[in-house]
């Protein structure tokens, strides 16, 4: 899965993958992020590398200004 986004200015981000349940899977970034386009992929690892179950997952990007979620579903 590629995450795309368009910051207006630099600020702190934090991407991550949530399961079903609403239990954290995968920080994919946390911190200051440049203005700008980024692209961000999830490989469908945990955050200590290991493969997740195929099923129905959250993006959650929260920024400054707002917060996101976008439901994914990853397929084996």
């Amino acid at each position: 899965v590629t995450i795309s986004f368009d910051l207006p200015h630099e600020q702190k981000v934090s991407l991550a993958v949530y399961d079903l349940a609403g239990r954290r899977v995968s920080v994919l970034r946390d911190g200051r992020q440049a203005a700008g386009r980024h692209r961000v992929a999830w490989l469908g690892r945990d955050g200590r590398g290991r493969q997740v179950a195929s099923g129905v997952y959250f993006l959650r990007l929260e920024t400054e200004a707002r917060v996101f979620v976008r439901k994914v579903a990853m397929l084996k």
